[in-house]
């Protein structure tokens, strides 16, 4: 093996891939250290791994292109290709004549495999590769219980880690880069058909979302300098901003979790500890997620408790379609899934309603909801998306026990008490008053005509009863409760 000294002589490849930023990024920096650089971000069109879903499409052209343009200031230009990384790496390294390749890592399953026979074959060419975390504050595969197996509750697994998280300070992003000297021609970003066309449905999403590095730097900016204050109580109501809203910068490497939790710990606000520890604990619930997927890589398609083998799932098309429409007539639930499809995001606390309503009260396979927000969610993540959806549905880790099922005129009332959530993604029902908000169906008809509301015409009824539906999940679950 050549010294480090005419390793760094020779051009540097910095593969990019979840890690679309130029700050707090080791792979960067560490070629950076180089004389010359060569960036690549590769399409993969060889694998049969599950493609990123229409709205994550969406944002990743916009961050692309953010992420050219911090390169090409830098004084290196981002390679786009398409094909097989496997094949495009140690071409490009040949081509280049580089002497080492750097990436951050990634734990989905899916990827984790390709990383290890491209960094084995490379070496075996005696180049010089080395990845880097970054994506999460720590590293999964080394965290276990004193049984040496991994957490499957979240509390103690965040006990675990949260002493062991350093609050390091994130890399900066390189001042310049030199451009190594043979550079292959790029893709056009365009011709990879990444945004929507006929239909162009993305009008809501880019009024909403500013994607790329600096997006999710004003975003955190934002956060820390209002909604912080607040936080561990206002969390829950999706009428108010809320929440930090950066959960599809993280989806997309923008930003890191390091540098948000040293933001956080560097900040001035005057929100309190209370605050700070339940937005933490918000990031450890990824962080927590993603320690589930890479110990049961089979998670995204299989039940965590084995017992929801036998769970009696309904076949009810009309009713996932009604879900997806957001024409339940349970107003909350509809409200989420109107703001879904048109900003390619939903308030957490909505998300645990909206899926519990599909898996309690309709009975509906949690994998067809998840395989609807991945299609939907500019934030869908591999990790994130699966646990959570296992979580409502009662199969997951460290899930609610099946019988505590979410009340839809229960936490639009709690969380939606004035109706302002509902009145914004519902607007054929602005002029109910509160009181009838989260169930028209009480208001007397009179109420109903002045604010111009005409169940099963303007507005559906509700296409189940909650009672009666949540005895339905209750005597399903009788069925597998006693499973061994």
């Amino acid at each position: 093996m050549t010294s480090d000294v005419s390793i760094q002589d020779q051009p540097a490849i910095v593969w990019f891939r979840s890690d679309l930023r130029t700050g707090d990024n080791a792979a960067l920096h560490a070629a950076s250290l180089h004389k010359t650089v060569l960036p690549v971000l590769i399409r993969d069109t060889s694998n049969g791994e599950r493609d990123v879903g229409g709205a994550r499409k969406w944002w990743l052209h916009h961050a692309v292109e953010r992420l050219q343009e911090a390169l090409a200031d830098l004084g290196a230009p981002l390679v786009l290709l398409s094909g097989n990384p496997e094949e495009l790496i140690p071409d490009l390294v040949t081509s280049a004549g580089a002497s080492a390749v750097y990436w951050n890592r990634r734990y989905d399953p899916d990827f984790k495999s390709l990383d290890s026979r491209i960094k084995e074959d490379l070496q075996s060419r005696d180049i010089h590769v080395e990845s880097f975390g970054g994506h999460l504050l720590h590293e999964p595969t080394r965290v276990r219980t004193g049984s040496d197996t991994h957490y499957k509750v979240y509390s103690p697994f965040w006990r675990a880690i949260e002493g062991g998280i350093e609050d390091r300070e994130p890399l900066p992003a390189p001042k310049s880069l030199k451009a190594a000297p043979t550079m292959p021609d790029s893709e056009e970003l365009s011709d990879w058909k990444l945004l929507p066309e006929k239909p162009d449905w993305a009008g809501g999403i880019r009024e909403t979302w500013t994607p790329g590095e600096t997006g999710a730097r004003d975003r955190l900016e934002e956060f820390l300098s209002g909604a912080i204050k607040g936080y561990a109580n206002d969390r829950d109501l999706p009428g108010i901003e809320s929440t930090s809203r950066l959960s599809p910068h993280l989806a997309h490497g923008e930003i890191t979790p390091a540098q948000i939790i040293h933001a956080l710990a560097e900040s001035d606000t005057d929100a309190s500890s209370k605050d700070r520890t339940v937005f933490r604990k918000e990031i450890g619930w990824r962080e927590f997620s993603y320690h589930l997927l890479i110990n049961e890589p089979d998670l995204p398609r299989v039940n965590h408790n084995s017992k929801f083998d036998d769970f009696p799932w309904n076949d009810d098309d009309e009713g996932l379609r009604a879900w997806q429409k957001g024409m339940t007539g349970y107003p909350i639930v509809d409200a989420g899934m109107r703001e879904l499809w048109q900003t390619g995001w939903m308030h957490n606390r909505i998300r645990m309603v909206a899926a519990s309503f599909l898996t309690k009260h309709l009975l509906i396979d949690w994998r067809l909801g998840e395989r609807w927000f991945w299609d939907t969610l500019v934030d869908a993540d591999p990790a994130s998306n699966t646990a959570s959806w296992q979580w409502v549905a009662g199969s997951g880790a460290d899930a609610a026990p099946y019988f505590r099922i979410f009340n839809p005129i229960i936490q639009g009332e709690k969380f939606d008490p004035d109706g302002d959530y509902v009145r914004k993604y519902v607007p054929e029902l602005c002029d109910l008053p509160s009181k009838y908000i989260h169930k028209p169906w009480d208001a007397p008809e009179g109420v109903l005509s002045k604010a111009g509301v005409r169940l099963g015409d303007t507005y559906p009824h509700p296409i189940v009863e909650h009672q009666k539906a949540r005895q339905r999940a209750l005597d399903a679950y009788d069925k597998i409760k006693d499973a061994a």
